[in-house]
């Protein structure tokens, strides 16, 4: 029996609009400006814009998607369409992960800001949780699965008043520091870019920008619980990426702005805080600002934990679906129309990025490494949708240019970021596409659901020539912008070659039909 028909179609524009921005405003605005500003110093500016840029052409991406085909687990779900069993494989368990260790690094940065009020949580010295902090974290996680356990309805409109609650303090800060404390001479003193264009660039992915910005996601997981979804997907996507990134932008300028000068003897990346808004709070005596800062601590991060962990849930339901997990993790809790299984099990896996990292600088490093892969696989499955007729009047206007565009910025975004940061990420996707073909040799698979992804192996042997002989941590065998333009132009040629190989292995296997169908029922 199909377990979808028991998941209750709940989320309205504003509940879904509130579930994005729930899972985009969580600590990335309580470390993020902190963490890039040390990288890149002024130029951070710049990174939460080309972010923003770069993460709403992919949104518009699964905007289509959503529109084409709703269902919940779709960030998996899509490859397997298109392109057959070992791309949706190596792409799902990348998925997986990354939104796996989103609620550690919640945790973790909700249990940092609690290190002022109950110390022996954080030592600052080693920048990690101490044993008793762990602990604390691990008990936070229990209360999402808990949460979450008791259905959609409660979440969307628990969830709902919490983003309302915390996009209130980041407005608040931003208004109470340009009026006080602000210092316009920090964005000239060490120069705009005083480690170089490039740092800004690599920062986008390891400083929590791309993290921040990719809470959209939970918006399609959720997708076969939303009413209306050709209208309400899009139109909650737009609104919450334009809204965060305005407010990311200035969070980011008001805090070049609040350090005290004096603090940057040793320039930007000396700059030392455990609570940095809180922190810059106290120096500006605003003590009733670090107040409240340190309160949402405790909600912003929840909020966006409780978004992630309802979404990643649905993630698991998809995969085991897809037949990528055990029939078991598939099961939909009849009473309360949520994956519980899947819950529990993410909590688990959680842990695992949890206990050896101990920190949220550490976790979301891997996280914003681990997520940008699948944002790549999506941009050419919408392309192939298109091109064997599954999107017809659903499409969105300017998807042609959308797409390839985005593709563009994902493999920049990987090419700019130092290898040092990306071989975690492009080391799992070898053993995922490694252990696949095992798999799929010894259940004696068809050739084509190879074939069908053969892409992805040609993809990932790209990304490593250009991070070798790139300016991130390679040889540098040309200078910047030359190598960056050589990557885009790259990627843009390449991205025609992956839409050609969904499009033979659509037409091959003869799924069309089949999917045709599918999306009727839907209707």
């Amino acid at each position: 029996m199909d377990q979808e028909q028991y998941l209750k179609k709940k989320m309205g524009f504003w509940s879904l609009t509130a579930l994005s921005l729930g899972g985009i405003i969580g600590s990335s605005w309580l470390f993020g400006p902190w963490a890039t500003a040390k990288l890149a110093g002024p130029a951070a500016i710049l990174s939460w814009v080309i972010g923003a840029v770069a993460i709403t052409l992919i949104a518009m991406v699964y905007a289509e998607l959503g529109r084409v085909k709703p269902e919940s687990g779709g960030l998996g779900r899509y490859p397997l369409y298109s392109h057959g069993s070992m791309l949706a494989t190596v792409t799902s368990y990348s998925i997986w992960l990354g939104y796996c260790a989103t609620a550690p690094v919640e945790s973790a940065g909700v249990i940092q800001y609690a290190n002022q009020f109950l110390p022996g949580l954080y030592d600052v010295a080693s920048e990690q949780l101490t044993t008793t902090g762990i602990l604390a974290a691990t008990l936070l996680m229990i209360f999402f699965v808990v949460f979450n356990y008791f259905g959609v309805k409660l979440f969307a409109v628990t969830n709902t008043v919490i983003t309302v609650i915390k996009f209130v303090v980041p407005v608040l800060t931003i208004l109470a520091f340009f009026m006080t404390g602000f210092h316009a001479e920090n964005f000239t003193s060490q120069g705009f870019a005083p480690n170089g264009i490039s740092a800004g660039l690599s920062a986008i992915l390891t400083s929590g920008i791309f993290f921040a910005y990719t809470g959209f996601g939970n918006v399609i997981m959720m997708g076969g619980e939303v009413v209306n979804p050709r209208r309400n997907i899009p139109l909650a996507l737009i609104a919450s990426l334009v809204v965060a990134a305005i407010m990311y932008v200035l969070l980011q300028v008001v805090f070049i702005g609040a350090v005290p000068p004096e603090m940057l003897a040793n320039g930007w990346s000396g700059i030392k805080f455990d609570s940095p808004f809180a922190n810059l709070a106290m120096i500006a005596n605003m003590v009733w600002l670090s107040w409240i800062i340190t309160a949402d601590a405790m909600v912003s991060p929840t909020g966006s934990a409780l978004a992630y962990t309802a979404g990643t849930s649905r993630h698991v339901y998809g995969m085991a679906k897809s037949g990528f997990l055990p029939s078991y993790f598939g099961v939909i809790n009849k009473r309360f129309g949520v994956p519980t299984r899947a819950l529990a099990f993410n909590f688990v896996i959680g842990l695992l990025f949890l206990f050896p990292l101990k920190s949220w600088t550490a976790i979301v490093a891997i996280v914003g490494a681990i997520g940008i892969y699948k944002y790549a696989s999506a941009c050419v499955t919408v392309m192939v949708f298109r091109k064997v007729g599954l999107t017809k009047d659903k499409g969105l206007p300017g998807m042609n240019l959308i797409a390839p565009l985005a593709f563009v910025f994902a493999t920049l975004l990987i090419y700019w970021t130092k290898w040092s940061k990306v071989q975690l990420g492009i080391t799992g996707l070898i053993i995922g596409v490694g252990g696949y073909l095992i798999v799929h040799f010894i259940r004696k698979n068809k050739k084509e659901e190879i074939l069908g992804g053969l892409y992805l192996i040609v993809y990932i042997l790209m990304l490593i020539a250009l991070s070798y002989f790139g300016n991130f941590g390679g040889i540098g065998i040309l200078p910047e912008p030359y190598m960056s333009v050589i990557a885009a132009v790259v990627g843009f040629g390449f991205y025609y070659l992956a839409v050609y190989n969904g499009v033979w292995y659509m037409r091959k296997i003869g799924n069309v039909a089949e999917l045709e169908e599918s999306i009727a029922n839907q209707q």
